[in-house]
């Protein structure tokens, strides 16, 4: 069940531009209805390992596309643990639920809305908020999909610090229960106030002060300001013979080799000019006022490693440094199981799907093609940080459940029908505790996944 796309034909723009929309109650009757076809308690089921794909062969699937010199790096990352496994393994977990009962009810959806994907960063205005954070899975889908991957990794998260399975299921259960819960009140609310919510991370940080995650919170809070761009340039460049250039730190860092520097340098304007193409015309004239300086490889993350990430170097005229990352954007885990994406490039669908779900986002978000390969820019760091899961008391951990939960539920809203997901979840807890059911017999599937992984590196 889904939105009706947009009109194209002259007849279809009027008949969309005059029909009346139906009301909140209306919405909700129909979310409702489809309880009735689609009940909450099936949302529980895992598929039977017999019934699933090789989780290996995914993987493997997925490397093909990527720099081959990295994937040692990538298994490495994800075998670190249990929860590395599963941040790197979004594509298993959805090839896994679309083997599973659904509700049919879409949203944008994140697509890799684990515990972690969560966090703070400086909006345009220079405020601490805190909101999903990472994209590159982004495509609509339905909604309990980013549930259930929220869910799952509070299991393992728990697990990875040692909680009783009881300690687990009831922050687990708070986390869905948020979700719901917040729905229910946003769709309650006008349609523009939901549009515009947003969680400011002080408000948050007044919240939590007098909880188990209020000294997590007040840390993650101090260490995202000080990871600032000046911060990002101070850490990766250095100053030579009065030039600033990035550090070299195989394979981490690599800077572009100089004898093949004035190839790269031709082709990045031309990529560049494509990105600025994509702004607002506000955000070209700042950025009019720096200039290319150096460019080297960057690697990120555990699922993303082997995929190809630049960082740019750029200085104004009075030498104040800038640093873009170019990441590349391939094609989202969910398409192959939901549907393509409506966006031909995927660096688009990325930063849409970001605009859709963030109420506030980085100011220099665009997307650009190099050949055959799409690519998303953002600004490197500006104040981005993550409360850390390691070492989460239990109490800690469902406090910072019950602020994903609602803050996910956020970011359905803005894209989805509140009122018809209210509607299809109801008041009563069955879908906190299916959701919460799933996400602990899941936790098993993966940690069999990992082990699987692990044992090809021994």
């Amino acid at each position: 069940m889904t939105e009706a796309p947009l009109p194209k034909a002259a007849p279809e723009v009027l008949a969309f531009f005059n029909s009346p929309r139906p009301s909140r109650q209306e919405r909700r009757a129909l979310g409702e209805q489809v309880r009735r076809d689609r009940p909450l308690e099936a949302l529980a089921e895992v598929p039977a390992a017999d019934r699933r794909s090789d989780p290996l062969a995914l993987l493997a699937s997925q490397e093909e596309s990527r720099l081959s010199s990295l994937i040692t790096l990538r298994h490495e990352r994800m075998t670190t643990d249990a929860f590395a496994f599963l941040r790197g393994a979004a594509l298993i977990m959805v090839d896994d639920l679309h083997r599973t009962p659904q509700s049919g009810i879409n949203v944008q959806l994140c697509g890799d809305a684990h515990v972690a994907n969560f966090g703070m960063f400086a909006s345009p205005e220079r405020d601490l908020v805190f909101d999903l954070n990472d994209f590159d899975e982004t495509n609509p889908g339905p909604f309990e999909w980013d549930v259930k991957r929220l869910a799952a990794s509070l299991v393992v998260a728990g697990q990875a610090n040692d909680h009783k399975d009881k300690q687990i299921r009831k922050a687990t259960l708070t986390g869905v229960q948020a979700y719901r819960k917040t729905m229910a009140k946003l769709s309650q609310m006008k349609t523009l106030d939901v549009w515009f919510a947003t969680v400011d991370f002080s408000d948050l940080l007044s919240a939590v002060k007098d909880t188990a995650l209020g000294k997590a919170a007040k840390k993650a809070g101090e260490k995202a300001s000080r990871r600032s761009g000046d911060s990002a340039v101070a850490k990766l460049t250095e100053v030579v013979d009065g030039k600033r250039r990035f550090l070299a730190d195989p394979p981490l860092l690599v800077p572009v080799p100089a004898d093949d520097r004035d190839r790269v340098n031709k082709d990045m304007a031309e990529i560049y000019a494509q990105y600025l193409a994509t702004l607002p015309p506000d955000r070209i004239a700042l950025l009019t006022r720096f200039s290319f300086v150096d460019i080297a490889h960057k690697v990120v993350g555990v699922g993303s490693v082997g995929t190809r990430a630049i960082v740019l170097l750029m200085q104004s005229g009075d030498g104040e440094p800038l640093i873009l990352q170019i990441k590349e954007a391939q094609q989202s885990v969910l398409e192959p199981y939901t549907a393509a994406s409506q966006f031909h490039d995927a660096g688009k669908r990325v930063v849409v799907g970001q605009r859709v779900m963030q109420a506030t986002g980085d100011p220099f978000l665009g997307w650009c093609k190099a050949g055959e390969l799409d690519f998303y820019v953002r600004q490197l760091r500006d104040m981005k940080g993550s409360i850390e899961t390691v070492g989460l008391s239990p109490e800690a951990l469902q406090v910072y459940a019950r602020i994903c939960g609602s803050v996910l539920a956020r970011a359905h809203a803005r894209s989805g029908n509140s009122s018809l997901i209210a509607g299809y979840l109801g008041d009563e807890e069955t879908f906190d505790q299916a959701v919460t059911d799933f996400a602990m017999r899941y936790s098993s599937l993966n940690l069999s996944d990992f082990e699987a992984l692990k044992a090809t590196l021994a």
